[in-house]
């Protein structure tokens, strides 16, 4: 990072991810043959500030690993994409978060088995919380939601982006700057209505920017002011494992370059679209150059 304040800060799961790709789920007893196989690092924070750094904002992670070697593993990833670690805790005798992931890719779902850790939620110590109240903008997943008490209240108050990508207990909206729910996510929460009235909904619990993303039909996103949508984009597709946490981390990258809304989640869809083209989360997510080079192709 260079020696600059992060821009964002992104609190959360970092995990190890082992991922197969299948013609088809096996079923019981049934030994099916990987067409593909890769291990990658994931988590949906730990990847939102892969994608950051690939755009060239300066981004902290906090979180934390074990001493074991898949914990080596996450750290050496993110450490190697030039995400600042100064915040990630290692626990000595622990195990580190990890996952089994098996993607069908002729039914283009896939199947989680997911490893926790014996760790639990990252602890946000005094240094932490000073780098969130410089940054821009603090990012917490499922986890990272369950560390930011020291954020809540007071001078140490943050502007606070929530990926609800997965669920999240006793999810509280007022005060949250940024709220990212999955379009099942948001309906799950506001069962009985439709996606506008969800979003305004979430807006009416004190939220200030709702933004949800609908898979193959894009993303929509709801101020007190406006609802703006934007289309998918239109890219070869191998999986979509981490295209959401990647799409949040674009999403955030736009937004402290104070693009406006509408065009900062097409920009976010078309990154996230990008890194579709791996099996993996991580390694076709595209960097500010190759972002640049495709929007003059594209002409955006």
């Amino acid at each position: 990072m260079s020696g600059r304040s992060p821009e964002v800060v992104c609190i959360g799961a970092a995990t190890l991810d082992a991922i197969a790709a299948v013609e088809h789920y096996p079923a019981s007893d049934e030994r099916v043959e990987a067409v593909d196989f890769v291990q990658a690092g994931g988590g949906p924070a730990a990847t939102a500030a892969v994608t950051l750094a690939r755009l060239g904002i300066p981004v902290s992670f906090v979180g934390t690993i074990g001493d074991d070697p898949a914990g080596k593993t996450i750290r050496d990833g993110l450490a190697s994409e030039g995400v600042d670690l100064s915040h990630l805790s290692v626990v000595r005798g622990a195990r580190s978060a990890m996952s089994v992931s098996v993607v069908d890719l002729k039914g283009e779902t896939r199947a989680i088995c997911a490893f926790p850790s014996s760790i639990g939620p990252p602890v946000l110590a005094a240094p932490a919380v000073d780098s969130c109240q410089r940054a821009a903008w603090v990012h917490v997943d499922h986890m990272g939601y369950r560390s930011i008490a020291k954020l809540e209240s007071g001078e140490a108050r943050v502007k606070l982006s929530i990926d609800a990508g997965n669920p999240i207990d006793g999810l509280r909206l007022d005060g949250v700057a940024l709220f990212a729910p999955t379009g099942d996510g948001l309906s799950s929460r506001y069962k009985g209505l439709d996606i506008e009235a969800s979003m305004q909904a979430a807006l009416g619990e004190g939220a200030g920017t709702v933004v949800v993303t609908l898979g193959a039909k894009g993303s929509m996103a709801a101020t007190a002011f406006e609802i703006v949508s934007a289309p998918p984009y239109e890219t070869d597709t191998y999986s979509t494992l981490g295209a959401g946490d990647v799409f949040h981390g674009a999403l955030l990258a736009q937004l402290v370059e104070d693009r406006p809304l509408e065009e900062s989640l097409t920009r976010a869809n078309k990154v996230a679209a990008l890194s579709c083209r791996a099996l993996d989360g991580r390694s076709a997510i595209p960097t500010a150059r190759e972002l640049l080079a495709s929007d003059t192709d594209t002409g955006m």
